[in-house]
């Protein structure tokens, strides 16, 4: 179910999440005593270090070598051994192959979706960590196993120190010193300066954290799905952001300049093409439509080391709906929608969110008895039916 924006949150130590997207989110640090009590890892550091040698997961070893760091990207053969010390181990994209991992990221589903990114896990020995850093995006770090010393605070020189393989603050002023303890969690706002290094053998950090696009990459984006829409509108090749067209004018016409007068400098561009190039962008429709379509697309984009695997026994959802059961998006999947347009693992689906599939992306499972199941489209249950053959989507009978 959806979290209640006005009801006190244990995650966030009482708060409600309207508190404390006013007061605390972008804004401030926030250190929360047993956000989960008697919380446990999601995944089992052994198994952890297994992930590590694969190559479809994302992995980083960070350890100190004669007082120098060093980094170096998995898949590994060998990990330090577990008593060895200062040394941590980062798999990034956690809620791609652990449905436990995936259930705990939804707890946090009072920020938007299009936010969210991923969570990651880190396995530290005594001493182990990153050195003090800042990110660029909110996150939260919420303590599993272990302790894990942070310090930590809002200082304005984020000046790093140059040469190293990681981004190190050369002026780590901390006004906060805090140890967490399984179930402990602390918000920090993006830019905020810390460091987290483990107290014991055992430490094991979760990370959630959210995207935060930049603004030259937004601009850019847009201009993309104005260039895909104009050419779709002719009926020709376009890129993910041109079906289906949306309205708009169609620029079918040719350049024409009758009254050009002879040329005097003939590699000088003309004027009147000059105007007539941005006259055509005065036709282009910059709308809240056409940015939904861009962030609607990119947002909901897996990530690259997402496989879906469809189940052999799913049930023909346009022959006969079940009776029972629920349809549940897989892990990897991402759902948005806006107005008439909804979006999946990168795509625009051809039908409009109807009231089902508004509470399938926002409940992450729909129920096949669900009164609002009944008022399916034909078009609509076609649509499931290929998300189900695709593995975007799964049947769990009751």
């Amino acid at each position: 179910m959806p979290i209640d924006p006005n009801a006190p949150l244990p995650l966030l130590g009482g708060l409600t999440p309207a508190d404390f997207m006013h007061r605390y989110w972008q804004r401030k640090p926030l250190l929360i005593r047993q956000a989960i009590p008697g919380l446990k890892p999601p995944v089992p550091a052994a198994a952890l270090k297994k992930l590590a040698k694969r190559d479809d997961v994302e992995s980083r070893l960070i350890w100190r070598e004669e007082g120098q760091w060093q980094m170096e990207r998995g898949p590994f053969a060998r990990l330090p051994k577990a008593r060895e010390p200062d040394w941590t181990l980062l798999l990034q994209s956690m809620d791609l192959h652990d449905d436990a991992v995936c259930a705990l990221m939804q707890r946090f589903r009072f920020v938007p979706d299009a936010r969210l990114d991923d969570v990651m896990i880190s396995i530290a020995t005594a001493g182990g960590g990153v050195g003090p850093h800042f990110d660029s995006y909110d996150v939260f770090l919420l303590q599993a196993a272990g302790r894990r010393r942070w310090r930590y605070g809002m200082q304005k020189d984020l000046s790093l120190k140059p040469d190293l393989p990681l981004k190190i603050l050369s002026n780590f002023q901390p006004e906060q010193d805090v140890v967490l303890e399984p179930g402990d969690m602390l918000y920090l706002p993006p830019q905020a300066a810390h460091d987290g290094i483990a107290v014991d053998d055992d430490c094991m950090t979760i990370s959630i954290g959210f995207r935060a696009p930049g603004l030259a990459m937004l601009a850019r984006g847009l201009l993309e799905a104005a260039a895909d829409q104009t050419m779709a509108r002719l009926g020709q090749p376009a890129g993910p952001y041109g079906d289906p067209p949306l309205p708009g004018v169609r620029l079918g016409g040719l350049y024409r300049d009758p009254g050009q007068p002879a040329s005097i400098h003939p590699a000088e561009l003309p004027e009147a093409l000059i105007k007539a190039t941005l006259d055509t962008l005065d036709t282009l429709r910059f709308d809240a439509a056409l940015a939904a379509r861009f962030l609607g697309c990119w947002l909901s984009e897996p990530n690259t080391l997402s496989v879906f695997t469809p189940a052999d026994d799913a049930p023909d959802l346009e022959e006969e709906w079940p009776a029972h059961g629920a349809l549940v998006l897989d892990r990897r999947s991402r759902m948005l929608y806006r107005d008439r347009q909804i979006f999946i693992n990168g795509e625009t689906a051809p039908v409009a969110p109807s009231p089902a599939l508004r509470a399938l992306a926002d409940e992450r499972r729909l129920d096949c008895a669900d009164a609002r199941c009944r008022r399916l489209s034909a078009d609509s249950r076609a649509c499931l039916a290929d998300w189900l053959s695709a593995g975007w989507l799964h049947y769990l009978p009751a």
